[in-house]
């Protein structure tokens, strides 16, 4: 069984490696800058500012998968985007190994349930195309676009593209 919970400091930096290793699919079909603007993101400690919730999925003792929560009205993305009023799920990773078993959608509802219980009425989250499963999976959950806070990163016509979740 698929355990989420807080991630301690001491799994950081494997969290960071397991996310290259999941983003790493992307290299080969984006511009090699907007590739490494999006490993100098993933990698980056934003993970670990004030009121981030760093969460990880756990199967037998094991680090499956990651996610980071941002709290409402934080600069996730560095001035790129508009700060958002609602929190914002951020570099959702899962291992190849464990691909295909419902870890990414247990992290998302995760960062849902704790996003309900402080009161905020939505939920975000920023992907690209060229991640095609993520973004099925954020439509199939619910999560509609918002065009509005979109942006693009690396000057390469790769668009980051928003979404949101209304919770109730």
């Amino acid at each position: 069984m698929v355990i989420i919970r807080e991630a301690i400091d001491e799994e950081l930096e494997l969290i960071r490696q397991q996310r290259v290793s999941a983003y790493e699919e992307h290299a080969k079909i984006i511009p090699d800058g907007h590739w490494h603007a999006l490993r100098k993101a993933i990698m980056s400690d934003a993970d670990t500012q004030n009121g981030v919730e760093l969460l990880v999925a756990e199967l037998e003792g094991t680090v499956i998968g990651s996610v980071a929560l941002f709290p409402a009205k934080s600069d996730a993305y560095k001035g790129l985007v508009d700060v958002l009023d609602y929190p914002e799920i951020r570099m959702l990773a899962v291992t190849l190994e464990a691909r295909g078993r419902g870890v990414a959608e247990a992290l998302i509802k995760e960062c849902i349930m704790r996003t309900r219980v402080k009161g905020s009425q939505s939920i975000g989250l920023h992907t690209a195309d060229f991640m095609k499963t993520a973004m099925r999976l954020y439509e199939r959950m619910g999560f509609e676009r918002l065009p509005q806070f979109d942006f693009e990163p690396a000057g390469d016509g790769i668009i980051v593209k928003a979404y949101r979740l209304s919770i109730d």
